[in-house]
């Protein structure tokens, strides 16, 4: 009786092993969903490895990436963005429905994402520079007070005209950021597709101490 007891009581046990193994399995594969899910359409993160965007955001930082901000409006002048460089900042690089799919659920590295600023949306005018050496927009001087300490707005001589449906994009820490001003000759002109637009950067998220909102 006693032996009968006891297999009836392993047998048990080993039933609720199996029932918590299986609960603690589900568990990690509906979080794992949940985190593809809120990323790809609510809050993505950016991990910021240059220097281009400095000191607004700095190499070793995580940004948080609101999804929903261009749902019912292109970016605006000013913003930080997160975007696919594919066919602007790597005009030779197609994608395929495969890569935007997995993109899209940020399943994919971020070799080809960026973070940079808006300066110019379609239908205007980038120049540089005015006679006091500030950017124009539109032929008026660009308050950037987000430029990095002692770099100039830029160095290099441009005019451009923004098209309809593209940006304009520069890196705060203009001296380093490679941005449209490098690809003016090569297709797309260095001029990105606000289709290619992953979200606005809206939040330093980590480290913690760091903590803070992108302006």
């Amino acid at each position: 009786m006693n032996r009968i007891a006891r297999t009836e009581r392993a047998t048990m046990k080993r039933r609720a092993f199996s029932w918590v193994w299986r609960f603690a399995v589900l568990a990690i594969i509906l979080g794992l969903l949940a985190a593809i899910v809120i990323r790809a359409t609510l809050i993505d993160v950016f991990h910021i490895e240059s220097n281009s965007m400095e000191s607004t955001l700095n190499p070793g930082q995580s940004i948080a990436v609101d999804r929903r901000a261009y749902s019912d409006a292109d970016p605006q002048r000013g913003d930080v963005i997160v975007f696919d460089g594919r066919g602007s900042f790597l005009p030779y690089a197609k994608a395929s429905f495969a890569d935007d799919l997995l993109g899209a659920f940020s399943l994919t590295g971020s070799s080809n994402k960026y973070v940079k600023r808006v300066i110019g949306v379609g239908g205007d005018t980038v120049e540089c520079c005015s006679a006091d050496g500030r950017l124009l927009v539109n032929g008026e001087p660009a308050d950037e007070q987000y430029i990095f300490a002692g770099d100039a707005p830029s160095e290099q001589k441009f005019s451009v005209e923004v098209p309809i449906g593209r940006l304009w994009v520069m890196g705060d820490h203009r001296s380093t950021s490679k941005d449209s001003r490098a690809l003016l000759g090569a297709s797309g002109g260095g001029m990105i597709s606000v289709e290619r637009v992953t979200g606005k950067a809206t939040e330093v998220i980590w480290p913690l101490d760091q903590r803070s909102v992108i302006r």
